[in-house]
């Protein structure tokens, strides 16, 4: 079974396992992982860019050198590698834990249970909500629904594609790394920066399949290309941008504006201002709907992506194969064909010239 095989079926049942079990509520792979990097972090942290890279260097590529170790360790059977990949992937996807936590927060909403809507936020996402009221608060939520999508789900999906499971569980490190360190708290302001960096270079081109199959999974496809096209670049993050605004404009919605994170206040561009509402209640649950329709559009893009690789890469195999073939064949009809002696040749017969024997 080749590794584009693998990693479709390998994929597709880890999705269904996050889809039918969610996360455990104890022992986690990614808290486990958090717990390490804040082990790390204690030991190396110095208000400094280049201990901030070695953390992030020693805590990533530690994720993905196990990767890759077991990964080695079960190539020869292609039904282990495709069962050690669905258990990367449902260990690093979170869809379905996203879903739970951002309809709890919709059904508080609806009950008119404001207070119980801002306990939960914090399990979303990290705004302030204190600050917020009940619309403010669903609007926290689809934002955090359309980010996480491309952060929780898509994003590990690309890089499992790319590079399986060391890719997965690498690119899952560097989201948890930026989610601990990445953000500009006085004491991460330098240490984060390169898990911030990095993060947004890992996340690039996952946040842009996200847009892409927000537009494609959306009632209003052109609504949405409008709003990725005109509001995308305005957004802070070269990453959230795009998937916001995609997600904004599916939806109908104005996303964006001003927000509190850790008693720090940011005024940010409207998403979709021109042509959107502002945000409900009810839209939470359409942002769930949308949100599991990107992650399988998202899993047909990459394991086909995935599959079209590995058939090109056959057929470049069988061609050098052939052309080396017909190389040593020549080689061999010239090296092994019988030759003559100067001795046994057929004498030649004499010239002549002008009817003369010279």
């Amino acid at each position: 079974m080749r590794a584009g095989r693998v990693f479709a079926y390998g994929a597709a049942a880890g999705l269904l396992g996050d889809l039918l079990l969610g996360d455990p509520r104890r022992g986690h792979p990614v808290a486990v992982f958090g717990r390490a990097a804040g082990a790390v972090e204690q030991v190396l942290w110095r208000d400094h860019r280049g201990r901030g890279a070695l953390h992030t260097a020693v805590c990533a590529g530690g994720a993905a050198g196990v990767g890759l170790l077991a990964a080695r360790s079960v190539r020869s059977s292609p039904a282990a590698s495709a069962a050690l990949t669905a258990a990367a992937t449902w260990a690093v996807v979170g869809g379905t834990s996203l879903a739970r936590e951002a309809r709890a927060i919709g059904r508080a909403l609806e009950a008119g249970d404001v207070e119980a809507a801002r306990e939960r936020l914090p399990h979303l996402c990290g705004r302030d909500p204190q600050s917020l009221d009940a619309d403010g608060i669903a609007r926290a939520v689809v934002e955090s629904v359309a980010e996480n999508t491309s952060d929780a789900v898509v994003g590990a999906l690309v890089w499992g594609a790319v590079a399986g499971v060391p890719g997965l569980l690498g690119f899952r490190a560097v989201n948890t790394l930026d989610a601990m360190v990445g953000h500009r708290s006085p004491r991460h302001r330098r240490f984060g920066w390169a898990s911030a960096r990095l993060d947004d270079v890992a996340g690039w081109p996952g946040a842009r399949l996200t847009a892409a199959a927000a537009v494609v999974a959306s009632g209003d496809a052109r609504g949405a290309v409008r709003a990725w096209r005109a509001d995308a670049g305005r957004h802070p993050s070269p990453n959230a941008g795009p998937v916001e605004a995609s997600f904004a404009g599916a939806l109908g919605v104005r996303l964006g504006g001003t927000l509190s994170y850790g008693g720090r206040v940011e005024h940010r561009p409207v998403l979709n201002g021109a042509a959107g509402r502002a945000v409900d209640t009810a839209d939470i649950d359409r942002a769930v709907r949308l949100s599991r329709r990107v992650t399988w559009l998202a899993l047909g893009v990459c394991a086909g992506a995935r599959l079209l690789a590995d058939a090109r890469t056959a057929r470049t195999s069988r061609a050098a194969r052939i052309s080396r073939a017909a190389r040593t064949s020549r080689t061999a009809r010239t090296s092994f064909a019988p030759r003559t002696s100067r001795a046994s040749r057929t004498p030649r017969a004499p010239r002549t010239w002008r009817g003369r024997t010279s």
